[in-house]
């Protein structure tokens, strides 16, 4: 695909003006319902704007804009959230090995009541599964979680018997309300499959890198009665090694734009961007009191060329594949986590998770890649990259 072609199709895709309206509330699988116009509490001075929608037929009003937890480290930020009136807060067992969710359960004491609190498990099978709900309940300090997702699963054979029985036995037991699954690619697969096996909530890559490629499987889900919940909304534009450039791109109000981005369609019901500190907490809830703009859009799609080389949007759409085997959308992603969300312990450890022989594996090595990306990123130097950083 040329560039040209993709800055037509993203201008298309992005052409819609003005915040999108909460998603239909309660709408049954086969008839669902058009949702209300939205109407928003006066806040008070100084206080931000808070909009909810409703997730899918959980039933759950949420705020548009959630909190990410994954690489959140201040307590005090997760805290001032809940008091402004942010009410969904998204974790893992294996965010910062295992001690993100000690960190989210230590912020939410005394706000429980107040708040929904999603994880997620990477287990293999229903036994390992139940045993990381325990451990993620311990650690969480609460006696269940709203949303529990069956973890990065990005081919519909993921969401296995054994697995979806451990949700129906967590949900009888009342350790969960509700049943999901994540997936940063392999959106085509799953999203059919999380419909057809009837899950409540879909967490999902969504981000203006994207143009409107997944925008009908989106609507699918939200059409089904499931819970949308978007996350990369960012692009991965938040981290250090290009804290200058992401510094002059959100004075220029280009990370708001991206955030609002995502918000512009209402099957998207909620959004959970990584958040570090106050002032990105401040600059992400703007998102919900100011309109999508044409100047949003400009300075999105000037981003969107700026990124292209080395922002993989995990569309899975790869031309060719690793003769070595390598995963390279799984390696681009850890490489995301270091260079997008200044998080490099995280990309370490997933790249250090793969069998030895992958690890072992250098691009360098070959004359020539044989994986092409059709969105212009330069697969061979991005994973040459990750391989020197985290090998």
């Amino acid at each position: 695909m040329s560039t040209a072609r993709s800055r037509r199709e993203f201008l298309t895709a992005s052409a819609l003006g003005g915040l999108a309206l909460p998603a239909a509330a309660r709408a049954s699988v086969d008839a669902p319902k058009p949702a209300p116009p939205a109407t928003a509490p006066v806040p008070a001075a100084g206080a931000p704007v808070l909009r909810k929608r409703t997730l899918g037929k959980t039933g759950l009003e949420v705020t548009e804009v959630a909190f990410g937890c994954m690489i959140t480290s201040d307590q005090s930020v997760i805290e001032r959230a809940a008091d402004l009136g942010v009410n969904l807060f998204d974790t893992a067992r294996v965010y910062q090995g295992g001690n993100n969710e000690r960190l989210v359960g230590a912020a939410l004491k005394g706000r429980r009541d107040k708040v929904h609190i999603s994880t997620k498990t990477v287990g293999g099978t229903k036994a390992e599964a139940l045993g990381h709900l325990e451990e993620s309940l311990r650690q969480l300090g609460t006696d269940h979680v709203d949303i529990w997702y069956l973890h990065g699963k990005s081919s519909a054979a993921g969401l296995t018997d054994d697995l979806l029985d451990a949700q129906r036995t967590a949900k009888e037991q009342g350790k969960i309300r509700f049943a999901g699954v994540s997936c940063h690619s392999g959106h085509a697969e799953v999203v059919p499959a999380a419909i057809e096996k009837k899950l409540d909530v879909v967490l999902l890559t969504y981000n203006f890198t994207m143009g409107d490629r997944n925008d009908a499987l989106m609507q699918s889900l939200h059409d089904a009665g499931l819970g949308v919940v978007a996350m990369k909304v960012m692009a991965g534009g938040r981290g250090p090694d290009a804290a200058a450039a992401r510094e002059k791109l959100a004075a220029q109000g280009g990370m708001l734009s991206a955030l609002k981005w995502s918000l512009r369609k209402p099957f998207v019901h909620a959004t959970i961007p990584s958040t570090t500190d106050m002032a990105q907490l401040d600059e992400n809830l703007r998102a919900m009191a100011e309109p999508w703009t044409k100047e949003d859009e400009q300075r999105l799609v000037a981003r969107r060329e700026q990124i292209r080389p080395d922002d993989c949007s995990m569309c899975g759409r790869c031309e060719g594949a690793c003769p070595k085997g390598l995963p390279v959308a799984d390696v681009l992603r850890y490489l995301t986590y270091a260079d997008g969300y200044g998080h490099f312990a995280l990309g370490r450890e997933h790249f250090l998770a793969l069998p030895a022989a992958l690890r072992d594996v250098r691009c360098g090595d070959c004359a020539a890649c044989a994986v092409r990306c059709p969105e212009g990123v330069e697969v061979a130097r991005r994973v040459g990259r990750a391989q020197s950083l985290f090998a």
